[in-house]
């Protein structure tokens, strides 16, 4: 037989088998008896048997020995019922919609998570919906890893452009400014936007919010260092490279030694969201944004 007409013919062996093979299999090696498999799945013994046959005809190997009344695994067969059991354990447990409720939920943040309600929503989402683990993940990424898929939802901060996200505005958060402690800057009690257009102004371009377009036309600062995450931002700041604008959560969530959070009042503030996938949401989404929009509001 030509190569490419043996390994079609591979290939739609492979695929003939289905879990029904593997179901009848497994009833087979329970109950010790064809006549009881068959009734118990609801078959004929012919067609059970037939089942069995085709099985062991894909994997080139007998798994039932036949030859006493009483039907009893052979080795082979003894190996692969583990394999067998686990695989239908498997799919079941995929289509089980009680453990689809139960699977955790991923909540992703590039920094600063829910700012001061953080750990409000931790610590009442684990009182109110024990059954539904909520896990909180860290993600340099403009949406936290939400529209990679390695999460189930994200507390953004900013305009959200990525499409398929629907999205829930919690809260907005007045901006700060982030400066080296031992800069002039510091010893004042607030600062413009313009006290920074004359230094260096430190960019998270990966996940960050601030851009130059915080800044008039007239007066942006004439040099940027760009990182890509909120340590190498502090790191930077801290050590004197430059200047920095945040949200105001980050000054409670991310204090840090050598950098100084002081007010922006006249930059615009940035809007808090929750944002999940819009097709084939977490079966809790409703519950988290129904939960993270009261405490938003009662506070």
């Amino acid at each position: 037989m030509p190569i490419g007409l043996r390994l079609c013919s591979e290939r739609m062996s492979r695929t003939s088998i289905e879990l029904r093979h593997l179901r009848c299999f497994l009833a087979i090696a329970e109950e010790g008896n064809v006549t009881r498999a068959a009734a118990r799945l609801h078959l004929t013994q012919p067609a059970l048997s037939r089942t069995l046959a085709a099985l062991e005809k894909h994997l080139g190997t007998r798994l039932v020995d036949r030859s006493t009344h009483h039907l009893a695994l052979t080795a082979e067969g003894r190996a692969f019922h583990d394999r067998a059991a686990a695989a239908v354990a498997a799919f079941d447990a995929a289509l089980d919609p009680e453990r689809l409720r139960r699977r955790p939920l991923r909540l992703g943040h590039a920094w600063s998570a829910f700012g001061p309600y953080t750990t409000p929503l931790l610590r009442r989402w684990q009182s109110e919906h024990p059954e539904t683990s909520l896990e909180l993940l860290r993600i340099d990424d403009r949406t936290a890893g939400l529209v990679r898929g390695e999460v189930d939802a994200a507390l953004l901060r900013g305009p959200v452009e990525a499409p398929g996200l629907a999205t829930e505005e919690l809260a907005t958060e007045g901006r700060v400014a982030a400066v080296p402690t031992d800069s002039d800057l510091a010893s004042r009690t607030s600062l413009t936007l313009a006290d920074l257009a004359d230094g260096t102004v430190v960019l998270n371009t990966v996940s960050g919010t601030t851009t130059l377009d915080l800044w008039p036309t007239s007066r942006r600062p004439a040099t940027t260092l760009t990182v890509a995450n909120t340590d190498d931002w502090l790191t930077a700041i801290a050590a004197g490279r430059g200047v920095g604008v945040s949200s105001a959560s980050t000054a409670a969530m991310h204090p840090h030694p050598g950098v100084a959070y002081r007010p922006l009042p006249d930059a615009p503030p940035v809007h808090v969201l929750l944002a999940w996938r819009d097709a084939s949401p977490h079966p809790a989404t409703e519950l988290l944004v129904a939960l993270a929009r009261e405490i938003a509001r009662e506070s």
